[in-house]
């Protein structure tokens, strides 16, 4: 069972959201009234998502999940509150938010953002243990960075095994362009993208053996790695 840790002042409505989350979400909540209560649960339990009311006395929201992201860097983090300003959003966003969620809210709504993380938390953590790939008649692993063909074998770069291991992970569809810059080299601009198309090629050289393999430009997208 996935473990949620609320953070709510109004008791009302926290034993509201607990008691809907368990029954319909089949989560096991912990239910904490205000921040500095929020943070030692925090560091006592491992939690799979935090939703943090931000007006909370003690510690308010944004303090506790700028806590908690010296501690945990990946946990999902909704924020809910009453305050609707764009510069919430942004700071909710800035201190590593995943999710905003503006009070009054519908308990329905609150579940399908949850679900919607927690799907995209695994599929995160799905990937950061995968490292080995079958290419048509390539192999390649990740950890040593090379790819192998018959007997033989190719040395990769870094950055050319990381963007063939994204290419591996999204086979058959497409690798945005913007997602390739973002996750290797942390930004999206025209000198890193036309230092990607150079990696590129040199990755269609390295799996040109196999007519079953082909990385194919998507126009307007990004990038596929066809393996038939």
């Amino acid at each position: 069972m996935q473990k949620i840790l609320l953070a709510e002042d109004d008791p009302n409505l926290g034993e509201l959201l607990k008691d809907y989350l368990e029954l319909k979400g089949k989560f096991d909540v912990t239910l904490c009234h205000d921040g500095d209560e929020a943070l030692t649960a925090f560091r006592k339990e491992k939690y799979d998502l935090c939703i943090f009311d931000v007006m909370m006395p003690k510690k308010d929201g944004f303090s506790l999940g700028k806590d908690i992201r010296k501690m945990d860097k990946t946990v999902p983090i909704i924020y809910a509150t009453a305050k609707g300003m764009m510069e919430d959003k942004t700071q909710a966003f800035e201190l590593g938010g995943d999710d905003y969620i503006t009070k009054p809210f519908r308990v329905e709504e609150l579940l399908l953002r949850i679900n919607a993380l927690l799907k995209r938390a695994s599929k995160d953590n799905e990937e950061d243990i995968a490292d080995k790939f079958e290419i048509g008649d390539y192999f390649f692993d990740y950890t040593s960075q090379i790819i192998s063909y018959k007997g033989q074998q190719q040395k990769l770069s870094t950055k050319e095994a990381e963007l063939l291991r994204l290419l591996c992970l999204n086979k058959n569809d497409v690798l945005t362009r913007e997602e390739a810059l973002v996750k290797i080299w942390h930004d999206d601009n025209y000198f890193t993208g036309r230092s990607m198309d150079v990696f590129l090629s040199k990755l269609r050289k390295y799996l040109k053996e196999d007519p079953n393999v082909e990385i194919v430009n998507v126009h307007g997208k990004g990038y596929k790695l066809l393996v038939s």
